[in-house]
């Protein structure tokens, strides 16, 4: 029993949940915000905005068995992929498709059942019906279509910081929402060229990818996410609130230079969140950022 949910386990990608955090952006900003303090107070908005960031993990652990279905013949040429449960012939593919449509309806009951109690969250269930949209046009034939692919990808993060904001009804910074978009277009483009060196066969799409234009995307997605970021920390409410938030800067620049360096280095990018937990450079930019963040809070409140 044991051995058949952690094979589950896998196929579901549990271990990817956490890019679900991005739903929890806007509370975690509005917990500084002192014009949002009333939005925060008490755990009804953390656990609003938790469980709407569970109910897409949900739908998007659905769509990655579909796509792992869609994609069966693909996987098998990838030295990494031909591994996951469904690829490797340990998942039968009809009881894939089956577990997807429940889980899928588990996601949707939660912001679903919040619309019924709270129809002022409306906006909420609409953007994780968007989303919802997109993955289906994804895994139908936009993920076949170069360079929208990871524009596609990229958009989902926005929609769940949307979400996360909708569903506690918080105002969440337009510099805020840019920078997840190009910072998470960053981070599929690395993923493509990580593909492109380890297993092009893999991804029909990745025939249509040219080298030096995947080059300079990233390099433009990184700068872009660097000076998008430094914006809001200068020309936003919250950049207003707390001066010194600008100096948290260093420490995403950091970060995304690092990420950059072991996409060229050929690092293993193609697993942003393994990455995150064994990488040492990583590990400084993003401890860098949370003491750095604090430090800047605590100290105008002196």
């Amino acid at each position: 029993m044991t051995k058949v949910l952690k094979l589950w386990m896998r196929a579901l990608r549990v271990e990817q949940w956490t890019k679900n955090g991005v739903v929890m952006m806007a509370w975690f900003f509005s917990v500084a915000d002192a014009s949002q303090r009333d939005i925060v107070r008490g755990w009804e908005s953390f656990l609003l905005a938790f469980f709407m960031a569970g109910a897409f993990s949900f739908v998007s652990s659905a769509f990655y068995l579909l796509n792992d279905v869609a994609d069966f013949d693909a996987d098998r040429l990838h030295p990494r992929k031909r591994h996951r449960p469904i690829a490797a012939g340990l998942i039968d593919r009809i009881d894939a498709v089956r577990v997807a449509l429940v889980i899928f309806a588990l996601g949707f009951a939660y912001p679903a059942l919040v619309v019924i109690i709270l129809p002022t969250r409306t906006l909420a269930f609409a953007t994780i019906l968007a989303y919802t949209v997109m993955q289906c046009l994804y895994t139908g034939f936009l993920k076949r279509v170069p360079y929208v692919d990871v524009f596609t990808l990229a958009a989902g993060f926005v929609l769940r910081a949307v979400a996360g904001a909708a569903i506690i009804t918080a105002y969440i910074s337009p510099w805020l929402l840019i920078c997840t978009f190009t910072l998470s277009l960053f981070l599929a483009l690395c993923k493509r060229k990580n593909e492109m060196d380890t297993a092009v066969e893999s991804r029909a799409v990745l025939k249509h990818y040219h080298p030096q234009v995947l080059d300079a995307l990233i390099i433009l997605a990184a700068v872009a996410s660097v000076g998008e970021y430094l914006a809001y920390t200068l020309r936003s409410a919250m950049g207003v609130r707390f001066p010194g938030l600008w100096m948290t800067t260093l420490f995403v620049a950091l970060g995304i230079a690092r990420y950059a360096y072991l996409a060229w280095r050929k690092g293993d990018v193609g697993r942003p969140e393994r990455l995150l937990l064994t990488d040492p450079g990583l590990w400084l930019a993003v401890g860098g950022y949370a003491f750095a963040s604090v430090s800047v809070v605590a100290f105008t409140y002196m």
